[in-house]
C-alpha cells in the first residue's frame, strides 16, 4: 500500500465527515508520512515513516 507506514503499519482511515444537519460525507484521514534514510550495515534504506515513528527512531 502507497500510503502507509513502513515502521508501524499506520495506513489510512475511512470515516464520516459530519455536518450539524448529520448530513454525513465520506473522508479518508491519512498518516502525516516521511521520507528518511536509514543506515543499515552497508545497505542504505528510504524509509516512508509516521511522525510518531520517526521520533522514535531519531530517538528525540
Amino acid at each position: 500500500m502507497a500510503n502507509m507506514c513502513d515502521f508501524c503499519g499506520k495506513k489510512r482511515d475511512v470515516g464520516h465527515n459530519v455536518s450539524h444537519a448529520k448530513n454525513r460525507t465520506q473522508r479518508v484521514r491519512k498518516p502525516n508520512l516521511h521520507t528518511h534514510r536509514m543506515q543499515l550495515g552497508e545497505a542504505r534504506l528510504r524509509l516512508r515513516l509516521c511522525t510518531k515513528c520517526l521520533r522514535s527512531v531519531k530517538g528525540k
